[in-house]
């Protein structure tokens, strides 16, 4: 039996390009595409060919430059609640789950690695959670209030925690490969063939 199972594979990649590409939108909007560098960028270009714009209008045509980034946030984000959705079935297949099995006999690293793995399952399912809760306030009947302070929340776990594992992952895996597991990084690609 291979180690990882194909449609665990197939999970794993698909999740690591949509928690990329979230990422990416979220670099691109507070960076290139920020409203507030642009919309003074526009004042200043417009009023250069002697079109005078409001500092409101300003804003407004700054965020319509972004909305089709930030429209593919949003697909992302479906993209990610589906893919939170494939994780929970996938962790009552032998792959899924033997991360988390025997957990009193691994090392400490080990432990390590296996509670920050579930620390990262929590925050995806939190963002995942928070942000169709922003996306559908009006439906769910979220007061704005509400809705601005589940986006505080949303942005600070993004920022503080998704941001934080995703290179600290990337760094162990490649430690880990060239260290003590050799082949780590493969068997996430052709399955391995340790049996378990």
């Amino acid at each position: 039996m291979q180690k990882w199972r194909f449609d665990f594979r197939i999970w794993h990649w698909i999740h690591a390009f949509v928690v990329l590409g979230l990422m990416g939108t979220v670099f691109l909007r507070k960076t290139f595409l920020s409203w507030r560098t642009n919309s003074e960028l526009l004042t200043q270009k417009l009023a250069d060919i002697n079109i005078e714009v409001t500092e409101a209008q300003a804003k407004v045509l700054a965020k319509a430059i972004r909305s089709p980034m930030w429209e593919w946030h949003i697909l992302l984000g479906y993209a990610l609640a589906a893919l939170v959705a494939w994780r929970i079935a996938l962790f009552f297949t032998q792959s899924g789950k033997q991360n988390y099995q025997n957990f009193s006999s691994k090392t400490l690293h080990k432990k390590l690695v296996t509670l920050s793995y579930i620390g990262i399952y929590a925050l995806v399912l939190f963002m995942t959670l928070s942000g169709l809760s922003i996306h559908f306030y009006e439906t769910l009947g979220l007061s704005k209030d509400l809705t601005h302070d589940i986006k505080e929340v949303h942005e600070f776990v993004f920022f503080y925690g998704v941001l934080v594992f995703v290179p600290l992952h990337i760094v162990g895996v490649v430690v880990e490969d060239i260290q003590k597991e050799e082949g780590i990084i493969s068997a996430m690609v052709n399955g391995g063939n340790k049996r378990i």
